[in-house]
């Protein structure tokens, strides 16, 4: 369960056993969780999240969009 980053007290990382699933991130903090796909970016769902939460962690996943992106790449090819 590689960790992207952190940021905000938010967590963003993937599982390696959804890898077969498009390319998303999972985000947990301040109680919640939530998954959100990367291409195009889209959340799929979320629980335990305000509003202000969700607003900040889609900016988040905006921002660092490229990041997140080579990640899965790398971690897909080191468990195929």
């Amino acid at each position: 369960m590689p960790t992207v980053l952190r940021k905000y007290g938010f967590r963003f990382h993937f599982y390696g056993f959804d890898m077969a699933e498009p390319r998303h991130i999972h985000v947990t903090g301040h109680g919640g969780t939530a998954k959100i796909w990367l291409e195009p970016i889209d959340l799929v769902e979320a629980k335990g999240f305000n509003a202000a939460d969700l607003r900040r962690i889609m900016d988040v996943v905006g921002e660092h969009h490229g990041q997140f992106v080579e990640a899965w790449d790398e971690f897909a090819k080191s468990v195929s």
